[in-house]
């Protein structure tokens, strides 16, 4: 019988099966995923074949995934964390502050997503909270991001209406991330009125949200939608992409690069580099090259 994961604990996975049963299970044996050295074989989105065992359903198969989204494993640096899988758009909320989302997080993310072909849309909150320096900030960086062609919405989570989002999240599987902190919870308990998220207050001391969302889990939004949550996100890493494939995950980069002089051009010392010219005539923004050039010298981060 075929379910799809709507939660996992680690152990046990939640699964909704096509019949609408939702049943909890455990992965039958020795589970290994060909080619992926995660930590977690299963995840939220996962497409599984189940079976009753005695009083017990375990997962026996996983079926292809079309897509995941990953990140570096916190305490092992060679294996992966799988996020989420088989997702139509991925949802990344930003704040200027309270916490602080960097530019640099948001191109790693953006960049990740974009490496698995995967829609994004970035969603600015906390507007009800900016000074005017800090609404600048935020134009400034909304309007930076849809140049370069990445759907935006600015609202205030606690205030505003949220039929701009539910359009853009509707007939789709969303994944939702962010620092802890931004607003994720709470969007889910304005979407889904009755799900009562476990929210937090912002820790006065360091600026940052305190953790709320333990495991991934999936739930189904009555406008025809459905939303994963994950664990706040404090640090993203690209995990398994060349140095020379890196600019293709940078939008701006690929409407330029066919004019570098070099075809295996990664745009740092090479003359004649139409990225680094761009970057002069303010095309590519400053900011956005500065997050290539870091991501680029993270060779661990890279299978070169």
């Amino acid at each position: 019988m075929l379910a799809v994961v709507i939660k996992s604990t680690g152990s046990w996975y939640t699964v909704k099966t096509t019949k609408g049963q939702v049943l909890d299970c455990r992965i039958k044996g020795k589970f290994r995923i060909k080619g992926i050295k995660s930590t977690n074989p299963i995840v939220v989105g996962d497409l599984v074949s189940i079976e009753l065992e005695g009083e017990s359903w375990l997962i026996t198969t996983l079926e292809e995934r079309k897509n995941f989204i990953v990140r570096k494993s916190v305490n092992l640096s060679k294996q992966i964390h799988i996020i989420a899988s088989n997702v139509d758009q991925a949802i990344l909320m930003v704040t200027i502050q309270s916490p602080i989302t960097t530019t640099g997080f948001i191109d790693r993310f953006l960049a990740a997503a974009q490496s698995y072909g995967i829609q994004l849309l970035i969603i600015f909150n906390k507007l009800d909270i900016y000074n005017k320096e800090m609404m600048q900030k935020q134009q400034e960086l909304h309007k930076l991001y849809e140049k370069i062609g990445y759907s935006c919405i600015a609202i205030s989570v606690l205030h505003d209406n949220l039929d701009a989002v539910k359009g853009a999240m509707k007939n789709k599987v969303n994944v939702i991330a962010g620092h802890s902190g931004v607003g994720k919870s709470t969007l889910i308990n304005k979407l889904q009125p009755g799900l009562n998220l476990a929210t937090k207050t912002i820790s006065e001391i360091h600026k940052q949200g305190q953790h709320t969302t333990t495991f991934s889990e999936m739930y189904e939004l009555d406008f025809g939608a459905w939303i994963i949550d994950t664990p706040g996100i404090r640090g993203f890493g690209l995990v398994e992409i060349k140095k020379k494939e890196l600019g293709d995950y940078f939008k701006e980069f690929l409407a330029l690069k066919q004019k570098c002089k070099f075809h295996n051009c990664i745009h740092v010392n090479e003359p004649d580099c139409a990225i680094k010219e761009g970057l002069r005539k303010g095309s590519i923004a400053e900011s956005r090259f500065a997050s290539y050039l870091s991501m680029l010298e993270e060779e661990t981060t890279y299978r070169i």
